[in-house]
């Protein structure tokens, strides 16, 4: 099995790539991703609720890889413009994207493709070095959110930043640490079954 592939949990469950086992992973996660969408915390002080939307990313990408991982997210997108209930609350269309939450959700393949590069590069095997990959990918999703919240709401970017940035830092943190403490541990569980099988 390539360097590569050994860092990537979905490619433990089979020795050979295949089109159809990737579709399946990228679908799946997809769907994943819109099921966390749905746990939806309104914030009084802000257009954004909290969602599960990002775990659904940084899932992907330490799963997936990064490929599969931007993949399943863009479907993801596309289910939503094509009409699916698969954003927060139940919403869809393209029109959503154009909303006060768009930047979030155009920043999830981004983010989920970064990981997924982190996670092949060895960037899984202990909770430090993944939860770097972690926090880098969580950035890119609250900074694109952000700056697209100042062009939606046309306020200033001190005030985006209040609205958008800093409200959901202790939630993100949350989910940070429980990717990052939980995965290099099953992903060693996996090595160790190999090893004791070969």
């Amino acid at each position: 099995m390539a360097r590569t592939m050994a860092n990537v949990l979905v490619d433990r469950f089979s020795e050979e790539r295949r089109t159809t086992q990737d579709l399946f992973w990228v679908v799946g996660f997809s769907l994943l991703t819109g099921l966390l969408a749905q746990i939806r915390i309104p914030l009084p002080y802000t257009p954004v609720p909290l969602t599960g939307q990002t775990f659904g990313a940084l899932l992907a990408g330490v799963a997936l890889g990064s490929r599969r991982a931007f993949t399943s997210q863009v479907f993801y997108l596309l289910a939503g413009v094509a009409g699916l209930p698969v954003f927060a609350g139940g919403a869809f269309s393209f029109v959503h994207l154009l909303g006060p939450t768009g930047g979030y959700l155009m920043g999830l393949p981004l983010a989920a493709g970064v990981l997924g590069w982190w996670v092949e590069r060895g960037g899984a095997r202990g909770s430090l070095r993944l939860g770097a990959g972690l926090v880098l990918s969580n950035l890119l999703i609250l900074a694109a959110g952000t700056i697209w919240l100042q062009f939606a709401l046309r306020v200033p970017y001190r005030e985006a930043w209040a609205l958008g940035f800093y409200p959901f830092l202790l939630g993100d943190i949350l989910k940070i640490a429980l990717v990052g403490l939980s995965f290099p541990r099953i992903l060693g569980r996996f090595e160790a079954r190999e090893t004791s099988s070969n």
